[in-house]
């Protein structure tokens, strides 16, 4: 029995320490362009918008969540402390409020517990937590949600110092500020931002201690960068583009990657699956898996650090028991299993089984561009090795020699499943036309050219 007791606390104590090694805190590369780990190891943002995960899920629920989550691939999780749907006056799935009386100088200590909880949950299925300290105030009555309208300059840098000071020994989470708010002209909402983000960095004990960014909304082309590119607490950049299909969210988000000072940037909010194309279900449907695709591989292949997926049923914690937001099709226990959030772990395998601290975008690459955004063609590079990402397996013609190798091997990478099929070996130079293994909606294909001396594995294959 004895033997058994040490056998179970050596179990625990091994799988504790083995989880925490996992999450190193995280900082930006030394070239500015990707997120790495302490030890300077690349990290991948994957990550699912949760924003009600605080507010709506008991413990029980949050951990069939997480581990699902992790199961599936994701890094991160998006989440909010103040939440969107009325979290300041509407229980949370414990039955409490977050502050007394709406104070953010008085928190509730019960609800606060429940967030320690969960963020430790988060960590122990080896999983960051992008944390959004409050939904943005509503800037007008078409606004949705019943996001808090509670905070100044003045309480905003207090709230922050306290919310920083509390969570400064997690090492599992970047800030988030915003909350799907842009800053209104000619009103203190950007100071109040900035405020917030003062009292948070004096909360963890310096600058060099929280990683933060800003989630804005789609309009005036959706990015932190608009208000907040050249303020030192912003480490890198947060895009939203929205819930319609077919942007050019390429175009986009090469103009945030020129910024000058060289800040990472990716999409922190794009087409949800499940979600109302543009919010007209009628005309326009639900969106799916391959919309959720498209845009994943258009923005990391364009520039992007990494991805934000989300599910309409799941950023809302949505079941048949409470009011819907915006027509969701499934309850979200049921919408985890969707195939876009089971698919969206290849993208991050097939970044990963190369070396991305060098990646860039490079269009160049590609004799016919596309002009329909639906037959869009994007392409990414190392050093000595590309990738093309054909929106609908359309043929692909490229301008060899800028990866090193005088023979390059390629491949056929499925986004779908992940599977790699070989293609034949190339001289690395001239032109040379590739042709998908199909062609059509949905037939989507990256095309990955590797210098045929490096010997790397399959894509998307460690």
């Amino acid at each position: 029995m004895k033997n058994l007791l040490l056998l179970l606390i050596f179990h625990f104590s091994f799988f504790t320490f083995h989880s925490n090694a996992q999450l190193q805190p995280i900082k930006v590369s030394d070239n500015g362009r990707f997120l790495v780990k302490a030890d300077g190891t690349p990290f991948f943002w994957l990550a699912d918008t949760a924003w009600e995960l605080f507010h709506r899920l008991n413990r029980e629920e949050a951990e069939m969540y997480l581990k699902k989550r992790a199961e599936q691939g994701f890094t991160v999780i998006q989440a909010v402390a103040l939440a969107e749907l009325d979290g300041l006056r509407t229980p949370n799935a414990n039955g409490q409020t977050p502050l007394q009386n709406d104070d953010p100088a008085k928190p509730n200590e019960a609800y606060w517990k429940h967030v320690d909880e969960l963020l430790d949950l988060a960590a122990q299925n080896g999983l960051y937590i992008g944390l959004l300290p409050t939904w943005g105030d509503k800037i007008n009555k078409s606004t949705w949600g019943k996001g808090p309208e509670i905070f100044t300059p003045a309480n905003a840098r207090s709230y922050g110092k306290w919310i920083g000071n509390r969570y400064k020994s997690r090492t599992n989470l970047i800030w988030i500020l915003g909350g799907d708010r842009n800053p209104r002209p000619g009103s203190p909402d950007a100071e109040t931002w900035r405020s917030m983000a003062a009292g948070i960095e004096e909360g963890v004990g310096g600058a060099d201690k929280a990683l933060m960014t800003y989630h804005p909304q789609p309009v005036d082309h959706g990015s932190s960068s608009n208000w907040f590119h050249g303020d030192n607490w912003l480490d890198f950049n947060m895009m939203q583009n929205g819930h319609c299909r077919d942007q050019r969210v390429y175009d986009k988000m090469a103009e945030v990657y020129a910024l000058t000072p060289v800040k990472p940037v990716l999409d922190g909010e794009p087409i949800y699956e499940d979600h109302p194309v543009c919010f007209n279900p009628k005309e326009l449907g639900h969106s799916n898996a391959y919309d959720v695709r498209k845009y994943a591989y258009f923005d990391v292949f364009a520039g992007a650090f990494g991805h934000t997926y989300g599910c309409h049923s799941v950023w809302q914690m949505w079941d048949k028991s409470r009011e819907q937001v915006n027509l969701p099709l499934k309850p979200w226990s049921e919408s985890l299993a969707l195939n876009g959030a089971g698919q969206m772990q290849h993208l991050r395998h097939l970044i990963e089984s190369r070396p991305f601290l060098d990646r860039v975008p490079d269009q160049t690459l590609l004799v016919d561009a596309r002009s329909a955004v639906a037959e869009h063609i994007q392409a990414t590079r190392g050093k000595d090795y590309l990738f093309v990402y054909s929106a609908m397996g359309l043929p692909v013609t490229l301008s060899l020699g800028k990866i090193s190798g005088e023979k390059l091997t390629a491949h056929w990478y499925n986004p779908r499943d992940g599977k790699a099929t070989a293609t034949g070996t190339f001289d690395n130079r001239g032109t040379q036309s590739f042709v998908p293994p199909s062609t059509g909606q949905g037939q989507d294909w990256v095309l990955v050219l590797d210098d045929a001396g490096k010997n790397y594995g399959l894509p998307g294959r460690k």
